[in-house]
């Protein structure tokens, strides 16, 4: 049954009651509802591009956008600092699809920053997510040719988060034997790097000095 209501109208006409953010993006989600309800679409839908636009004379009220876009990069950088998943991997992410989401997708930051440390070419690698089931925090695997490198919060306990190995391409998913890292060695991907380069004894990349490898 399709149904439409006023009070999407009346807040359009008269937001002068929604003050805040949140507010507001509150009365433009129930907007959205109702069009939703009533059959309508809410792209033109008179009131909700009323209330988007207040969203805007909101907004306003904040610092201009040089100083929010340099508040962002300050808080970037703050967060690359005090990584979150040297948090998580404490506390766990077992039953918090919020905390795992999170875990999921700073550990595949976390790999991207390790391949570059490796000096890994961008097509000599994959970067997988197994989330698994929900009692488990599942696994972020970086395959490269030579290496195999897994992040997940197992039953091993602290200091083995990270598991990783010698492979033969990326067909081998065995490998040599198994190695252990903490979740802090990850966070420092170019002292991890140089670990795996001399536990592993990789092959040096193009360009770079063989002795910098042994």
């Amino acid at each position: 049954m399709h149904y439409d209501v006023a009070m999407r109208h009346q807040q359009a006409l008269d937001p002068s009651a929604l003050t805040t953010i949140a507010a507001t993006l509150h009365a433009i989600d129930a907007a959205i509802t109702d069009c939703r309800n009533a059959g309508k679409d809410s792209e033109t839908d008179p009131a909700v591009v009323l209330l988007a636009r207040h969203l805007g004379t909101v907004c306003a009220r904040a610092a201009d956008d040089t100083d929010l876009r340099r508040t962002c990069l300050d808080q970037i950088a703050e967060i690359r600092r005090h990584s979150v998943l040297r948090t998580l991997a404490y506390r766990g992410v077992s039953y918090d699809e919020a905390a795992k989401r999170v875990f999921h997708a700073e550990g595949r930051a976390a790999m991207r920053r390790l391949a570059e440390a490796l000096a890994l070419d961008g097509g000599s690698f994959d970067i997988r997510c197994n989330k698994a089931g929900p009692a488990i925090s599942g696994e972020i695997t970086l395959h490269g040719d030579e290496i195999w490198v897994q992040l997940s919060l197992s039953c091993m306990g602290p200091d083995h988060e990270v598991l990783f190995r010698q492979v033969r391409g990326r067909s081998d998913h065995i490998g040599d034997r198994n190695r252990w890292a903490s979740i802090n060695e990850l966070l420092a991907p170019d002292r991890f790097a140089a670990r795996i380069r001399r536990e592993l004894r990789l092959t040096a990349p193009v360009g770079q000095p063989a002795r910098l490898f042994a």
